[in-house]
């Protein structure tokens, strides 16, 4: 069986946090070796919530970490994925801690091993099956228009360009190319393109979203701007887009420390 670590960012959500760590049940701990929180320098009380929980639930293996910075989503995938490799983990699955997504989405594939057949599984809001809840009408065909735009560069179907529930092969993952990619929310649409670029297996699966009490980060307007630009950048000169260092503050160790750890199942 491989080994399989969770992973949940977390930046400010010390209200939607204990919703997500309560979809963890007998049947879904079956699967997986650790559930780490990484908590991203929040302002509120993210991180004492998680350590709550995790005391209070000595029989779910939660890790809590504490970012030395504040790396944005995309460093915290970074200090996530340098976690698993240090420590031997086959697989990541992300779960963002807002609470917008259901882990038991990808349980069935999982569960039949589909797995095992591709280098990343990827949530999707907008394909065949999905459904969402609370979602603007603009927003989601602003979202359709890019995966259509992504679709006809990449030559591949793309159904989403970074939802809150994905699971990557960590064999498939290279150090030295997913720590050039963006630190800000923009990394999972440069790590999508990276992926199609290296030619991975991927696939997407519907997922069930919802918006209630969350806040978001995203600035729509900036982000179709940046989504257009990393567009242009790819076709021009793929090759070389992945070879530059696309952060805007350059890192040289994504630092995060252990503030509780249950241990091993």
């Amino acid at each position: 069986m491989s080994k399989i670590i969770v992973f949940i960012p977390a930046y400010n959500c010390e209200k939607q946090l204990p919703r997500v760590l309560g979809q963890f049940d007998e049947n879904i701990l079956r699967y997986i070796e650790e559930i780490v929180v990484v908590n991203n320098l929040s302002t509120d009380d993210t991180e004492s919530v998680a350590i709550n929980y995790s005391t209070s639930h000595p029989h779910i293996p939660i890790t809590v970490m504490t970012n030395k910075e504040n790396y944005n989503l995309g460093g915290s995938h970074k200090v996530a994925f340098n976690y698993a490799i240090e420590h031997g983990y086959d697989y990541v699955l992300v779960l963002h801690g807002d609470d917008q997504a259901s882990i038991k989405d990808i349980i069935p594939i999982i569960e039949d091993r589909i797995y095992k057949n591709y280098d990343a599984l990827l949530g999707a809001r907008f394909m065949s099956g999905a459904k969402l809840h609370g979602y603007s009408f603009l927003r989601k065909w602003g979202n359709i228009g890019f995966n259509i735009l992504y679709s006809l560069v990449t030559r591949k179907r793309i159904y989403d360009l970074g939802s809150g529930i994905n699971m990557f092969s960590m064999s498939a993952m290279r150090k030295e190319q997913y720590e050039k990619l963006p630190d800000s929310l923009g990394f999972n649409n440069c790590l999508l393109l990276l992926m199609c670029y290296s030619k991975m297996k991927l696939k997407f699966f519907p997922i069930t979203w919802r918006e209630d009490d969350q806040v978001s980060n995203l600035k729509l307007w900036n982000f179709g701007l940046f989504n257009l630009h990393i567009l242009k950048e790819y076709l021009l000169n793929a090759k070389q887009f992945f070879m530059s260092d696309m952060r805007s503050k350059k890192i040289d160790s994504y630092d995060s420390e252990i503030v509780y750890c249950r241990g091993e199942k």
